[in-house]
């Protein structure tokens, strides 16, 4: 029965040893048991923490621009232990991630147009850190995306100027 939960799990989507054992533990499969059917998937290639931790965040920071901070927050979520989340999130190149932003706030910037400088500031600044960008970044990205819109720092709050 354990390896059915696994394999019925697993043939839906990768899945990580946390979460397979908890579709197990639903099931009413015993402890021990779960224990040698994930060992001997983990084995074999079957479950494998640090691969899925490495693709998730391939997927995610790509399909829905999630930061550093985001990532390791959901894998970690998903049961991958800390430090295998951590060496995956760390893959992340700081200017890929960079990047990601400019593309996140370039495509919201047409629609806060009608708004005034400090609430784009605010609406555009908030989509960053919803996905989990470090505010020093947001801040640097939105105030250079507004000033090549043609916003003046002048009318930019004083602590928004500040790096």
């Amino acid at each position: 029965m354990a390896r059915t939960v696994a394999l019925n799990r697993l043939s839906v989507a990768p899945q990580t040893r946390a979460q397979l054992d908890a579709a197990m533990a639903r099931k009413g499969v015993p402890e021990e048991v779960r224990d040698g059917v994930l060992d001997r998937f983990t084995d074999v290639g079957l479950v494998d923490d640090a691969a899925y931790a490495r693709a998730w965040v391939e997927s995610r920071h790509a399909g829905r621009g999630l930061a550093r901070r985001a990532l390791g927050y959901e894998l970690r979520k998903r049961g991958v232990e800390p430090a295998v989340a951590d060496d995956a999130v760390e893959t992340l190149d700081p200017e890929q991630e960079a990047a990601t932003a400019r593309a996140l706030v370039a495509a919201r910037l047409p629609s806060t147009r009608r708004l005034d400088p400090v609430a784009r500031t605010r609406r555009l600044t908030g989509l960053l850190a919803r996905k989990g960008y470090p505010a020093g970044l947001a801040f640097r990205v939105v105030r250079e995306a507004l000033e090549s819109d043609g916003v003046d720092g002048v009318d930019l709050p004083d602590d928004f100027l500040a790096d």
